[in-house]
């Protein structure tokens, strides 16, 4: 690896959800020790091996290729062993790290992600990397897709799923029928049973495919199909809501306005039909 690069950005105003504030590459040689910093830190070990130590987790061997999350004002500590190792990071923040935490995508106590395909997380270190050079909003906003496939790609070879193909296509077919299913009741655990899984599995693996827990996924699936009937037909509000499932119109109503930002018949006049 070339001589350490390092280069930092201020995130622009405007930049929302995902912002990368810096990146770099280096062949390490020293210990990090004690240290928090004021963001998220994802870092990449390409190569060599050694260890990690934060508060959540104790002190955890560690051998590349892999990578390791590191969370804002925590303290920390990393060291490369005899020899050193071959490293990556990048420093992000912003309003989509919740979600990430929130659906379990990152975990404090889980940081270190063994990874079986390399090239794929070099690829995207390497245009994120390219895309902060350039320093145009563009490019921030490129670098941050960036991270944000960084965040995927670990996350998914964290679960094994790049490594099981036929899996993915079984948890699409789950995907499916309960999208089909979405107007009717949801027995979460006997529609877990029914795909031989325990409920958490179920959650979990459903959540790692859509981005959503089932019953939020539902909800979705059930708003969506509101839209369509208030856009395309005049059934009465109590009507709609009876169609996709909810019997307290009331509750529809609450419920649309919270994710829609209006009432079902606001929506209605903004869509008339032709």
């Amino acid at each position: 690896m070339k001589d350490a690069e390092a280069i930092y950005r201020t995130p622009l105003g405007a930049a929302g959800g995902l912002a990368v504030t810096g990146s770099g590459r280096q062949h390490a040689r020293r210990a990090v020790t004690d240290r928090k910093l004021p963001s998220f830190a994802v870092v990449l070990v390409e190569r060599g091996q050694g260890w990690l130590e934060t508060a959540a987790t104790g002190r955890m061997s560690l051998t590349g290729p892999a990578l390791f999350w590191l969370f804002p004002n925590r303290v920390h500590s990393y060291s490369p062993g005899e020899g050193g190792w071959d490293e990556r990071w990048a420093l992000f923040e912003g309003s989509f790290t919740r979600d990430f935490v929130r659906l379990r995508i990152i975990a404090e106590r889980h940081p270190v992600v063994a990874l079986h395909h390399l090239d794929e997380v070099v690829r995207l270190f390497g245009k994120l990397h390219a895309d902060l050079l350039d320093d145009t909003n563009l490019g921030q906003a490129s670098a941050a897709l960036m991270l944000h496939r960084i965040v995927i790609s670990a996350a998914r070879q964290a679960s094994g799923a790049a490594d099981r193909r036929q899996e993915r296509l079984d948890m699409a077919d789950i995907v499916e029928t309960l999208r089909r299913r979405a107007m009717q009741p949801l027995d979460l655990a006997a529609f877990a049973a029914e795909h031989g899984m325990s409920p958490a599995t179920l959650r979990r693996r459903f959540t790692l495919e859509t981005g959503l827990p089932p019953k939020a996924f539902q909800l979705r699936v059930r708003m969506d199909h509101a839209k369509q009937l208030l856009a395309t037909t005049d059934e009465k509000i109590e009507t709609v809501a009876a169609m996709i499932g909810l019997d307290d119109p009331f509750y529809f109503s609450r419920v649309f306005h919270e994710r829609e930002g209006c009432s079902p018949r606001e929506f209605r006049a903004r869509y008339p039909r032709v």
